[in-house]
């Protein structure tokens, strides 16, 4: 029974680890211990096994290492750069396009009911299990999906770049691996929805 709630409050910790920073402390030591165990070829125990799944099940990715799939498995964070108008799709869910980007790339990111209210441009944004797929508008882009989350992080200060825009390039798939798409070209260097000011 200590066990299961040990766990449990491990993952929360970890869940929520903007508000507690369990990271800077906990976390660096749990890996050094996780590292010995490796090197000494000691078993593991179940909670280090336990947080090598959740630090593997959350690693961060850079924008530029997405790609097109049917599976919410995108973790990343990115600062929102521009906003479209809010529309209603299906006449009852309200949507929105905007540009997002970090520091290796930008993509376009669909916002959903109420996201289109909660983020504005200059927001650092986090994104949990998050889709990049096509919209019924046939446009690639990133978002939350019904499995997904995000969260507001911070404002401006974040680096960024807009080019190579994930979205403006043509994907196909891979003739090596069916569940898997890779880059065929460039169809524009930039958004197209959203050019750079010139």
């Amino acid at each position: 029974m200590y066990c299961l709630f040990f766990y449990t409050l491990i993952a929360f910790l970890l869940e929520h680890e903007n508000i507690f920073p369990v990271n800077s402390v906990l976390i660096p030591t749990l890996t050094r211990n996780i590292a010995a165990s490796a090197t000494s070829k000691q078993p593991f125990s179940s909670l280090q096994i336990f947080i090598l799944k959740h630090q593997v099940a959350t690693a961060m990715q850079s924008l530029k290492e997405i790609m097109p799939a049917a599976r919410n498995n995108i973790n990343t964070q990115f600062i929102v750069l521009e906003k479209g108008r809010i529309t209603l799709e299906g006449g009852q869910n309200k949507t929105c396009l905007g540009l997002v980007a970090d520091e290796a790339a930008s993509v376009h990111f669909q916002f959903w009911n109420e996201e289109c209210e909660a983020f504005q441009p200059g927001d650092i944004v986090r994104l949990s299990n998050g889709i990049f797929s096509y919209n019924r508008s046939n446009h690639l882009v990133l978002r939350a999906g019904k499995r997904g989350k995000v969260e507001k992080v911070g404002e401006f200060t974040m680096a960024f770049v807009e080019s190579p825009n994930m979205s403006e390039i043509l994907w196909v798939p891979d003739p090596n691996n069916s569940g898997k798409y890779i880059q065929e070209s460039a169809i524009s260097p930039c958004s197209r929805i959203f050019p750079p000011a010139v």
